[in-house]
């Protein structure tokens, strides 16, 4: 069994605790540094990042989705948050549903958005190529990879020609040392089970030109956890980078609505 390192984790703002959950490949920064402080101005954010992201050292064997849920609240028992809200994106929604299955006691409200309950065939088959380049070593390759499934069409086809290769280049810089081991916990994670036991407020938001992590994941969370809300966006699998100010929204809404 993994050892996972103790979470670097950056905490901001005061109120109800909210317990962030970022995707595989990412970071804190990288996943929720355009909504921190709109979600930090009436809660308490606890944000760690994954081993391999940020400032927390890799794990020296795989990551699992129970390893990443019991590491997340650790890190919110440290940060004394005794209940929280968690904001899960992309592999953190994985993560969020067993933390909310596991310590049901802790909840009091899940965010989902560009989730799965499980990986599908082309969602496996697409770890399998991010698995691949990251062990060969081949970063610009991976990037366009990262461009062709992570952005939506027309955000990627605004990108000016003559500044593609820098593009490519911000992609590459920004992946994690973690990113081959978080696309494993995708791979091996399966909340399905978990997802009728869910009781509290959830809110799934789907990214519905998202051709990494299908919106049907999405539809698929919201008709299966009992009274849960469905929200969409218009942007492929990264909504804070193509529409931050939306998904704030979203969020920022349905925690007021639920008095989250």
């Amino acid at each position: 069994m993994t050892q996972i390192p103790t979470l670097s984790t950056t905490v901001t703002g005061s109120g109800p605790g909210l317990l962030l959950a970022h995707g595989a490949g990412g970071g804190i920064e990288a996943n929720y540094a355009p909504i921190l402080t709109g979600l930090a101005a009436g809660h308490t954010v606890v944000a760690p990042d994954y081993p391999g992201s940020g400032a927390t050292p890799r794990a020296t064997g795989a990551l699992t989705v129970d390893g990443l849920a019991d590491a997340l609240v650790a890190a919110a028992d440290e940060a004394g948050l005794e209940t929280f809200t968690l904001v899960g994106y992309s592999l953190g929604t994985l993560v969020s549903v067993r933390i909310a299955a596991r310590y049901p006691e802790r909840v009091r409200g899940l965010v989902l958005t560009a989730g799965l309950a499980r990986p599908d065939n082309r969602l496996l088959a697409s770890v399998d190529l991010w698995q691949r380049l990251l062990a060969e070593g081949d970063l610009p390759a991976f990037a366009r990879f990262i461009a062709l499934a992570g952005f939506g069409e027309d955000f990627f086809n605004a990108v000016p020609r003559e500044q593609l290769g820098a593009f490519y280049e911000q992609v590459a810089a920004g992946v994690p040392a973690g990113a081959f081991e978080q696309a494993g916990a995708v791979r091996t994670g399966d909340t399905t089970a978990d997802l009728a036991g869910i009781t509290v407020p959830t809110l799934v938001i789907a990214t519905t030109r998202d051709t990494l992590v299908s919106p049907a994941h999405s539809r698929y969370l919201a008709d299966r956890i009992p009274g849960a809300e469905y929200a969409e966006i218009t942007t492929g699998h990264v909504p804070m980078a193509e529409r931050p100010g939306e998904w704030q929204k979203l969020i920022v809404e349905f925690l007021a609505r639920h008095g989250l």
